[in-house]
């Protein structure tokens, strides 16, 4: 028993598999959602499983697509959509470079590119007096970070 529907999976695949493992005929359990009045007992029961999942995952996948052109949108014009990234910060609403976070971001590129490891990189940075956009010490995740947006990881 579940009391919605969408909160057990929005996904087509996910559901079939619960039927099929778990709620299906030869398993003899059922499923009931109490908002949604499903019960798997029932061939209507189970139609009206099959479409409100497809809706959930359609509705799912649609948020995701709006998400991600409105941050895309965001990015390409230069305005803050999340936390500010290493390398910049806002002032007005827009992304401006910060000229120590980028002399970092260089730094650990040419690092990078002369054969240092993760670690010596982070060792190396914050010797030099370089702070992460928090103001602590390096870690090699920020490092890694930097080198897969870099093209470099």
């Amino acid at each position: 028993m579940i009391a919605k529907l969408d909160r057990l999976t929005r996904s087509v695949a996910d559901m079939a598999a619960l039927i099929r493992d778990y709620f299906g005929e030869r398993r003899g359990k059922q499923l009931f959602s109490v908002a949604d009045a499903i019960d798997t007992r029932s061939a209507a029961g189970r139609m009206v499983l099959n479409i409100l999942v497809s809706v959930s995952q359609w509705e799912r996948e649609a948020i995701c697509e709006r998400t991600r052109d409105a941050l895309r949108h965001k990015r390409a014009s230069g305005r803050v959509y999340n936390h500010v990234p290493l390398g910049y910060r806002a002032e007005g609403g827009a992304l401006v470079p910060d000229e120590a976070e980028q002399a970092a971001i260089s730094d650990v590129r040419r690092l990078a590119e002369g054969g240092a490891s993760v670690r010596s990189i982070c060792a190396t940075l914050t010797a030099q007096g370089h702070r992460t956009e928090r103001g602590g010490a390096w870690r090699p995740s920020t490092v890694q970070a930097i080198l897969r947006r870099a093209g470099q990881a």
